[in-house]
């Protein structure tokens, strides 16, 4: 989104809009310190008639580090969750066992869309419980269930995060009943019921904790213990937030069961998917990074500690072809004629907000000739190359899986097995430009930060009313379709962003969420070096345009910094208590449901011109030296700012005789709003870079044909008297941005401008400044654009719906309600929420 633009739209909407704490932070139920998922188990039909995905899942738990050793001391801190939950939310009543649930029928006729469609209508109330209206369909009634909140002193309760869900029924797995898993018992005998409760939950131990090298015999018996025939059906009630789970008369969680199946479904508008359309007008659903992340797709624990792996089976239609996020490429299996079933794993525990689904009429893109030439034997990739790799071996940190950086094929692998999906119109351009450029940005990648935490990558090109231009989970990245336009520097830079989350966002993840800087920040500074590495770029030439995009991003921040809510512009909004979660694990994300934060890039830029300090301080080859090393170190785990810095001047020691510290980077970078005063002293220098002063002369071009062409009584001069230079995209960026800011050009000299540079084929980012110029200017024969822009480049195009708006012109304001009225449906529901805002 353009930065002046977006300044402007947000101080208007800031004095009209109050925060709202109660509808502004994001509440994370789940109390992982009582009890911790370690694996999930998915069995679901997608049904595209109604808009609903159904079917089980099975959580296999571990009690949580607050209840491991047991005794009475540890139970009693362990009995209730209801105390602090109860003040989140008000209780639901809770559901007693379900006598009957309609079983998915192998009769159900199967259209093209259609899957597994009962056809009817989600008859529950908004928060997913069932009326008693419904017994008639096998849902009893909950006259006889107890009051959890004053039952929570004598049973405990099992808080999962869930939101927008149809709960049917929850039960306890019988493990004990799968062939063959006596292996992971201590003892065959069987006295009473408490010696069989023991016994299941020694199964689930057993199981979850079983070598790394096991990890197909793990996969295999998860699915087998999935399949196990229910042995209890357990209470729950359902909160805005939550799912509320216990079984009478057990009291801590090490007596709680510790394998658990419910059966639920989703809900059309349920918050963590959307169903919409593709590029070619076929059906589609996919999982959109809702700042409610997953628990509208699945009950699950939603706090970054609860790491887990996972394991899917989805059946859909024979047209529809299932992406994941998952180790392996799934080829689907045909189940009848119409029907397929795919199947996914994970063996890297990962938090269950990286889970990613997609589902519709993809298109593999394959190349047909030529393999790109991924070598990075250049003046960049030498800096990285020159590390001792001796320096970083070693045992890593993490909890025990199949780890790459223990493998010596995996180590030396530039570019990991790749795909690309996209809808069927978009696949030329897709085999244009993302074939050619994923094994360069995955060899550039590999050359700067070494092992590629995961063995497999899918790319796809997701539907216009995706609400970024990109995002990155475990094995798949999503693509706006606006990087493909303009030749390839926004699509490489992006795509160099996204792989740059595989080490930072998901390798590497914060271990409180309101760090996000820790993913942003990294990945965007790691996008100019990748990028770089990627065009086999000198380095004088490297520096030059990085020394441009970083005057770019100041003046992005300058002006975000300037017209946002200065609470929003801390990187480390709790400080000290940057963290700490609640006796049970639950806690509070401040402002993660806000829909102005959702389009900020504070966490991102303040990151990277961190990041970016660092590095001059420090010198570039030291540096990478110490990425290297600390990938190796924190890979497969969760770290605080403090964690990097710690590490950072503990290897390089030196730089603590020059006043760096953590305590002072830390204050003045991550604690405060505002410009950190260290940037203000750097930013000057960007000024002076030889591309930027390139620019400088064109924007003097630029005025002075302006003031040629608005001076009537003059002879016309021939526009090709002036002779312009050829910029590179990001110049042109600032072009653009620069002539933003003069009050008037007439509609002369913005022919030529489009002329000279062709900016209708230009990439998205360029466009977007193009767009602002045509409204600012209100030039009428090029307001077709506009209106495509906001239509086909939606991930970019919010705020120029302000814009419209803002001049207070008929036409403007009617294209806007117009385009809006035409994208709502689709739209994304944050950007829908900040669009009628300006709007209405």
């Amino acid at each position: 989104m353009t930065e002046n633009l977006q300044s402007r739209c947000l101080a208007n909407w800031n004095m009209e809009m109050k925060l709202d704490p109660a509808k502004d932070d994001l509440p994370l139920m789940a109390n992982t310190r009582h009890m911790l998922v370690k694996h999930y188990v998915l069995d679901l039909d997608v049904d595209f008639k109604s808009q609903v995905i159904e079917g089980t899942i099975v959580l296999f738990f571990e009690p949580g580090s607050r209840c491991k050793k047991g005794g009475s001391a540890g139970e009693g801190a362990c009995l209730s969750q209801s105390d602090e939950t109860c003040k989140i939310r008000a209780s639901e009543p809770c559901h007693s066992p379900v006598t009957n649930v309609s079983a998915r029928s192998s009769k159900t006729g199967y259209n093209d869309f259609a899957v597994c469609a009962k056809g009817e209508k989600d008859t529950s109330d908004k928060n997913g419980n069932h009326s008693n209206g419904e017994q008639a369909s096998g849902i009893s009634s909950s006259k006889n269930c107890c009051d959890i909140e004053n039952h929570g002193s004598e049973d405990f309760l099992l808080v999962l995060d869930c939101c927008d869900l149809s709960v049917l029924k929850v039960e306890e797995v019988d493990v004990a009943a799968v062939p063959g898993i006596e292996k992971f018992t201590r003892s065959a005998k069987l006295t009473d019921a408490e010696e069989l409760r023991n016994l299941r939950n020694q199964i689930v131990h057993e199981l979850v904790t079983l070598p790394a090298d096991h990890w197909r015999e793990q996969l295999y018996y998860y699915t087998r213990c999935s399949q196990a025939p229910g042995c209890g059906e357990l209470l729950f009630s359902t909160g805005t937030w939550s799912l509320e789970i216990r079984k009478a008369e057990v009291q801590a969680p090490r007596d709680f069961p510790h394998a658990i199946r419910i059966w639920y479904k989703t809900k059309p508008e349920g918050r963590s998917v959307t169903w919409t359309t593709d590029q070619s007008s076929r059906p589609c659903v996919y999982t959109m990074g809702s700042p409610i992340n997953n628990r509208a797709l699945f009950p699950c624990q939603e706090p970054p500690v609860a790491m887990s792996t996972w394991q899917t089976t989805v059946r859909t239609a024979s047209c529809l072809v299932v992406l994941m996020s998952g180790e392996n490429s799934a080829e689907p299996a045909q189940l009848q004629e119409g029907l397929l079933s795919w199947y996914y794993y994970v063996t890297m525990p990962m938090p269950a907000s990286t889970f990613t689904i997609a589902i519709g009429c993809w298109t593999e893109v394959k190349q047909e000739s030529h393999t790109a030439d991924i070598q990075t034997n250049n003046e960049i990739s030498s800096l990285f190359s020159r590390t001792d790799l001796r320096l970083i071996e070693g045992s890593c940190g993490h909890v025990a899986y199949p780890c790459r950086f223990q493998n010596p094929a995996a180590s030396s692998q530039l570019v990991i097995p790749h795909r690309v999906f996209a809808p069927w119109c978009l696949k030329d351009h897709c085999a244009e430009i993302l074939l050619e450029l994923i094994p360069q940005c995955l060899s550039a990648a590999h050359a700067t930060l070494g092992t590629h935490p995961f063995s497999r990558l899918d790319v796809l090109i997701v539907p216009p009313n995706f609400s970024s231009l990109g995002m990155a989970s475990p094995h798949i990245i999503f693509l706006s379709q606006s990087v493909l336009t303009g030749g390839n520097h926004l699509c490489g830079t992006r795509l160099c962003h996204e792989i740059a989350h595989a080490w930072f966002g998901l390798a590497i993840g914060a271990h409180d969420w309101t760090e996000e800087w820790i993913s942003e920040g990294f990945a965007t500074y790691l996008e100019d070096v990748f990028w770089a590495v990627a065009q086999q770029l000198p380095h004088d030439e490297a520096r030059e345009q990085q020394e441009l995009k970083a005057l770019l991003r100041w003046r992005r921040l300058r002006d975000e910094v300037q017209n946002s809510e200065e609470e929003l512009q801390v990187l480390r909004p709790n400080k000290e208590n940057t963290g700490e979660v609640s006796e049970s694990g639950t806690c509070i994300i401040k402002h993660g449901l806000n829909a102005e934060k959702i389009f900020m890039q504070v966490h991102y830029l303040k990151g990277y011109f961190l990041l970016q300090s660092l590095a001059k301080r420090i010198g570039e080859a030291t540096y990478f030296e110490f990425f290297k090393k600390f990938v190796q170190k924190f890979h497969g785990q969760l770290i605080l700012s403090q964690d990097f810095l710690y590490m950072l001047l503990e290897d390089i020691p030196e730089q603590k005789g020059y006043g760096l510290s953590v305590e002072n980077i830390i204050g003045a970078w991550l604690d405060t709003s505002g410009i950190p005063k260290p940037l203000l002293e750097e930013c000057q220098s960007w000024d002076q870079c030889r591309l930027v002063q390139q620019v400088n002369d064109e924007v003097t071009k630029w005025i002075q044909v302006n003031q040629r062409a608005r001076k009537r009584r003059r002879r016309k001069r021939r526009q090709d008297e002036v002779a312009f230079q050829k910029l590179l995209p990001d110049q042109l960026v600032l072009l653009l941005e620069s002539l933003l800011e003069e009050k008037t050009l007439c509609l002369r000299t913005l022919q030529c401008l489009e002329k000279t540079y062709h900016l209708d084929e230009q990439d998205a980012e360029v466009r977007h400044r193009w767009c602002e110029l045509v409204v600012k200017h209100k030039y009428t024969t090029r307001y077709a654009e506009v209106e495509k822009f906001l239509k086909e480049d939606q991930a970019m195009g919010v705020y120029l719906y302000g814009e419209l708006m803002v001049n207070e012109d008929a036409k403007q304001q009617e294209l806007a309600h117009k385009c809006f009225a035409a994208t709502q449906k689709q739209m994304d529901v944050s950007s829908a929420k900040v669009v009628a805002e300006m709007l209405f």
